[in-house]
């Protein structure tokens, strides 16, 4: 049995400094819930605009030489 490394999709997002508190709270549970990324970084500027680092998992299937899963990589 090896380990592997977790692999994860990283999105950056810049919000502008018009978007109230709500708008950016609303925006980013959005994009946890129905694209299932989650909030690595965010950061504020000095001008008011903020930056977001979203990431999610990378799930890979092994397969096997016929081109089937492996029913052990399906748990």
């Amino acid at each position: 049995m090896s380990v592997q490394a977790v692999e994860y999709e990283v999105r950056r997002v810049r919000l502008d400094r018009d978007l109230s508190r709500t708008a950016v709270r609303r925006l980013l549970t959005d994009q946890a819930e129905y694209g299932g990324w989650e909030l690595s970084r965010l950061r504020r500027y000095r001008d008011g605009t903020r930056e977001a680092w979203m990431r999610r998992k990378i799930i890979r299937v092994r397969r096997r030489d016929d081109g089937w899963p492996l029913a052990a990589d399906l748990d």
